[in-house]
C-alpha cells in the first residue's frame, strides 16, 4: 500500500528547460501548502528543503545538448537524493524543477525496484512524449530528452546514473495527454514501441477508460510511479508552465485521472515538473496542482466510501 510517510525534495532548477523560472517551483507548491495539505489526509511529511547544485549558465548547445554538464551533476543530485528515502521506505515527492529532472528520479526508483524484486509502472502526464535525442531535438533542451535516456538512449554521464542500462524498459512506462511530438520524435516513439495515450485518445475513449488500460496488471509487488509534468493540464487550467499546448485534459479529466492512481493504492514515489510560478496567475498552477496530488493520496471529490 502506499506509505503514510512522505518526504518533500525541492529540485530549484532550471537547468533543462528552454524558459527560465522553473527554478522557482519548490517555493511555489510550499506556498500553496503541499505540506500541511498532505499532513491533512493522515500523511506524515517531511520536507528535505532543496538539493543544491549548479547554476544555469544560460548557454547554448553544445552537440545537441544544452548544459549538459551542470544536467548530469543535477540528476546525480536527484538520484541520490530519491534513492535515499525510497531504501528508508519513504514515498518521495520530488518538486521540480524541470523535466530533466526525471532522469535522476527514475533511475533511482528502477534501482530500488531492482534491489527489491519489484516491478515497476510508470505514468508519464505530459503534454510531451520527451522522447528526444541530440540528433532529433530543435532545441538542445535536456528537459525533451528524459524518457529517451532513461530507455538508454542518451549520453552516457545521463543513462548511467542508475547504474544500469537501459535504467527503464520501455514497456514499462505509460504515456498519457500527450499533444506535442516533434516530427523525427514521433518516428522514434513508434520504433521504441512506447505506449501513448494521447489527447485523442483520450477524447475518443474518455479519461477512464484510458486510466484503466494504463493502470491494467498492477500487483502487489508493483512500485507505481507517477512523473506529472504540470504541462499535461490544459494550458487554461494551467498557465504557469514554460511550454504550455492547448488542449489538456480538463480539471474533472485531471482529477479522475489522480482518484483512479490513488484508488489502486500502489503509489509509491512521485514527480511534480515544470511548474513556472513566473510565467504563473497568481500561484494559481501551484494550487491547482497541490489540488490534484491531495487527490492521487486519497482525496475524493465524490460522496464514495475509502476502504
Amino acid at each position: 500500500m502506499t506509505s503514510k510517510n512522505v518526504t518533500l525534495i525541492g529540485a530549484p532548477t532550471d537547468i533543462g528547460a528552454g524558459s527560465r523560472g522553473a527554478s522557482m517551483g519548490p517555493e511555489a507548491f510550499r506556498v500553496a501548502n503541499i505540506g500541511p495539505v498532505l499532513e491533512g489526509h493522515g500523511l506524515s511529511v517531511l520536507d528535505r528543503g532543496n538539493l543544491a547544485g549548479p547554476a544555469n549558465p544560460w548557454q547554448p548547445p553544445v552537440d545537441g545538448y544544452r548544459h549538459l554538464p551542470e544536467v548530469i551533476t543535477w540528476n546525480r543530485n536527484v538520484h541520490e537524493a530519491v534513492y535515499a528515502e525510497l531504501r528508508d521506505g519513504r514515498l518521495p515527492i520530488l518538486l521540480g524543477g524541470d523535466h530533466c529532472l526525471g532522469i535522476g528520479s527514475i533511475s533511482a526508483v528502477a534501482r530500488h525496484c531492482r534491489e527489491a524484486g519489484k516491478k515497476l509502472r510508470i505514468l508519464w502526464l505530459d503534454a510531451h512524449a520527451d522522447f528526444n535525442t541530440n540528433g532529433l531535438t530543435p532545441s538542445g533542451n535536456i528537459h525533451g530528452m528524459p524518457v529517451a535516456c532513461l530507455c538508454g538512449h542518451g549520453p552516457k554521464e545521463l543513462v548511467e546514473i542508475g547504474g544500469h542500462v537501459p535504467a527503464i524498459n520501455p514497456k514499462w512506462i505509460r504515456q498519457i495527454g500527450i499533444r506535442s511530438v516533434d516530427q523525427g520524435e514521433k518516428r522514434f516513439v513508434h520504433e521504441v514501441g512506447l505506449e501513448v495515450f494521447d489527447m485523442r485518445y483520450i477524447d475518443e475513449m474518455g479519461m477512464r477508460h484510458t486510466m484503466e488500460l494504463a493502470l491494467a496488471t498492477l500487483d502487489a509487488h508493483t512500485h507505481l510511479h507517477v512523473s506529472f509534468d504540470v504541462d499535461f493540464l490544459d494550458a487554461d487550467l494551467a498557465p504557469g508552465v514554460g511550454t504550455t499546448v492547448s488542449g489538456g485534459p480538463t480539471y474533472r479529466e485531471a482529477q479522475l485521472c489522480m482518484e483512479m492512481i490513488a484508488d489502486t493504492g500502489r503509489l509509491a514515489s512521485l514527480d511534480v515538473m515544470e511548474l513556472n510560478p513566473a510565467l504563473d496567475i497568481r500561484n494559481r498552477t501551484a494550487e491547482v496542482a497541490v489540488d490534484l496530488i491531495e487527490s492521487l493520496f486519497g482525496k475524493s471529490t465524490l460522496m464514495r466510501q475509502q476502504h
